[in-house]
């Protein structure tokens, strides 16, 4: 049978191929010690008596990853002797002037360029690759890889990171210590397959961090699978900025579960953006652990094509008196589906606590498609919480304003458009990052 673009395949496999001697050949080849081994074999159990997603579960029900070959897709990518060079300028290039905080990127899952800042380093702030990690800072990791934030038991994608992640990043900063310049980490892949990246943050008590992620991949004609998994722990009175910034090729099925656990008085601003692949569905969680912890989270995504991104997010009180501020911004044309799932938490006798979360989509096209289903479930009685869902379209008022100041009709739309987006890209601290942003979205409107 030939295989349809967009369709699935009656033959191909509804899960992917793996065993556990790929766990095993893995942990091998990677010289890792026994304790991560074992952590490796643990999940592995769990992945093998977890089903696939079911489409009829409500997670999942609006976001149909069965088209994804997995005979195509699991394939673990290799190395190839790729170089920094491999990966876009614009993606490697300094956030802040000419100087590097520090700069780790990986090619197909290896690292190719690692550098640290003396003034850094010489505070005890670590920022190296996982495995290297693993092995020189086994008590730092292994206290906090997996038995924190993301757990192996959250789901089949989950458990399967747990066994199998092929490359990740450490960032550790210690007590009291200031990272004042950014940590940049570049994760590009140039062949197709599947790759599993972990990120792993550690911002101890009254410490400061602001750390930036790249994803992206070269065009591919084949599939490619990203089963990722973030952990941000954020310590009492901390401060960590976090920037993720996504842009797989067309071929890419991503799947990730991200969590962050903020301490008391401790002050976490995530931001998320979502431009490429062919499929996203990620789980986005911010713990608000210690009394007085405020997160702020803002996701900004722009779906045209067959694109589908589904965002989960979840907000939960865990103390008394925390905050948590939401935003996702997304735009659709063509026949683009999004998926945003919301809901903010209280356990109970959390009281003034004050959770918003919000919705703004904008519908770019007739047969695009965008879902908002904000939630809330308060388990306390002095509360403020609120949420908020909002679709629209480009309205003629403004364009034709524009267009009366002899604008042209494109020109006039891409304004209106960016007016839209302003607000969240101007939150990213870094204005080269804002401009590569900006023009991927204006490439997008004029297609």
């Amino acid at each position: 049978m030939v295989a349809v673009k967009g369709r699935r395949r009656s033959d191909a496999p509804a899960a992917p191929s793996y065993t556990l001697q790929d766990v095993e050949a893995l942990s091998a080849k990677n010289q890792e010690p026994n304790w991560l081994l074992e952590s490796r074999l643990a999940a592995w159990e769990l992945y093998e008596t977890m089903p696939m997603p079911d489409l009829k579960q409500e997670e999942w029900r609006r976001t149909d990853y069965t088209t994804i070959h997995w005979d195509e897709a699991d394939k673990l990518i290799s190395a190839n002797g790729a170089t920094l060079a491999t990966v876009p300028t614009a993606n490697r290039d300094p956030l802040i002037g000419e100087k590097q905080g520090g700069l780790l990127a990986f090619v197909d899952g290896k690292v190719v360029h690692h550098e640290l800042a003396e003034e850094l380093s010489s505070q005890g702030i670590i920022f190296t690759d996982l495995l290297t990690a693993a092995r020189e800072h086994e008590e730092l990791v292994r206290s906090n890889l997996m038995t924190k934030a993301v757990h192996p038991g959250e789901g089949k994608f989950a458990a399967l990171h747990a066994a199998l992640w092929t490359h990740g990043v450490f960032v550790y900063v210690p007590k009291g210590k200031v990272a004042e310049l950014p940590l940049h980490v570049v994760m590009y892949n140039t062949h197709q397959g599947a790759s599993l990246g972990h990120i792993l943050v550690v911002v101890e008590e009254n410490a400061q961090a602001t750390v930036l992620v790249d994803y992206a991949s070269a065009e591919g004609q084949t599939q490619s699978a990203y089963i990722g998994a973030t952990e941000l722990l954020v310590g009492d009175a901390a401060n960590l900025q976090y920037v993720a910034l996504q842009d797989w090729n067309r071929e890419t099925y991503e799947f990730s579960h991200q969590r962050a656990r903020v301490g008391r008085d401790g002050n976490l601003d995530w931001i998320i953006g979502t431009m490429g692949a062919h499929l996203v569905k990620a789980y986005l969680e911010i713990e608000l652990d210690g009394k007085g912890a405020n997160g702020r989270v803002s996701g900004f995504f722009f779906a045209d094509g067959e694109q589908l991104f589904d965002h989960d997010t979840q907000q939960n009180h865990n103390a008394p008196m925390t905050n948590s501020d939401l935003l996702f911004k997304g735009a659709a044309k063509d026949t683009a589906r999004s998926v945003w799932q919301g809901m903010i938490k209280s356990l109970p006798k959390m009281q003034k606590i004050d959770g918003y979360q919000a919705s703004r989509n904008l519908l770019l096209s007739e047969d695009a498609r965008m879902d908002g289903i904000p939630g809330l479930e308060i388990e306390a009685d002095d509360v403020k919480c609120s949420h908020a869902a909002t679709f629209g379209t480009l309205e003629d008022e403004p364009i034709f304003y524009l267009m009366s100041r002899g604008i042209e009709r494109p020109t006039a739309e891409l304004m209106v458009i960016d007016g839209f987006f302003d607000e969240l890209l101007a939150r990213i601290p870094f204005e080269r990052v804002r401009e590569r942003l900006q023009a991927a979205m204006e490439s997008k409107i004029v297609g």
